[in-house]
């Protein structure tokens, strides 16, 4: 679960195309004036103001979900930014998964952590009070968002920054021209807010690599990569490729190739059996 703005609410309510503006912001619900709480515990509701958005519940069968689809597993750190309730918190610690939530409204956080009590999952599901553009996230190995465009945008060059083979995944909202490698809808349990984007973090292959006795030249835009390959004084397109984490394939003269970036190096092997490509990026 997660916070968005006002006119994020409005596109719901008016049906438009993910990720499309409204020019007028829709009040956001409250409880009825005469309304009177069951106790005076922190009762959040849908729609409440926050810093930069406002709060709106992520459907538990999404969380399901998006965790499913991110591959969390009890190897895995989940760092869920601008957590509200706790809910995708919750679930991952219910799954033996170590996690954190970062939230703006300290009754968020003192109800998430009440929240957590309540499941038995105090000792894995931790949450602190916090802005998620001053909170240093770098541990997580899986990422989980439910904020607007423009506020995943704002995060996508720290993101990028992060380990190689990090998950990171949104309810509904994109990260503006990095395209996603997954797109899943939460099925018939969920009414709104009910798609998932997962991405994974690349590394970074851009540059001028060595190989052997000739040299590999590599463009990058996100997960894709292009450029050229000389050897033996012949130089050939790089074409088709893509960055999964640290794995890397492409094709070069009609030869297709698959590997590894870490660091300063690159190892890749034909898949035809026909060689192999292994070396250090310059300056590295």
């Amino acid at each position: 679960m997660r916070a968005i703005r006002l006119w994020a609410v409005a596109c719901a309510v008016s049906l438009l195309p993910l990720g499309a503006a409204v020019a007028q912001p829709v009040p956001a619900a409250k409880p009825a004036p005469d309304a009177k709480p069951e106790s005076s515990t922190f009762s959040p509701y849908s729609g409440q103001p926050g810093k930069d958005v406002v709060w709106v519940p992520t459907a538990q069968a999404l969380v399901d979900r998006m965790l499913d689809m991110a591959g969390a597993t009890t190897a895995d750190y989940v760092i869920d930014l601008g957590s509200g309730d706790g809910r995708t918190v919750i679930t991952a610690a219910k799954r033996g998964i170590r996690a954190l939530g970062v939230e703006y409204n300290p009754d968020m956080v003192a109800l998430s952590k009440a929240n957590a009590e309540k499941e038995g999952v105090g000792e894995k599901a931790r949450f602190v009070q916090g802005d998620i553009f001053k909170t240093d996230f770098s541990d997580a190995t899986v990422l989980t968002l439910f904020l607007l465009p423009e506020l995943n945008k704002r995060l996508r060059p720290t993101i990028l920054d992060m380990k190689p083979g990090t998950r990171v995944v949104s309810n509904t909202f994109d990260m503006g021209d990095w395209t996603p490698d997954q797109t899943i809808s939460a099925g018939t349990d969920c009414t709104s807010f009910c798609t998932a984007f997962k991405w994974i973090v690349p590394a970074k292959a851009a540059g001028t690599w060595t190989v052997g006795n000739g040299e590999l030249k590599l463009e990058q835009t996100y997960q894709k990569v292009s450029g050229t390959l000389t050897q033996g004084g012949k130089e050939v397109p790089v074409e088709n490729g893509s960055l999964n984490g640290t794995a890397i394939t492409f094709t070069a003269g009609g030869t297709r190739y698959s590997g590894t970036v870490e660091g300063g190096k690159l190892e890749a092997k034909a898949e035809n059996g026909a060689g192999a490509l292994s070396g250090t990026r310059r300056g590295s």
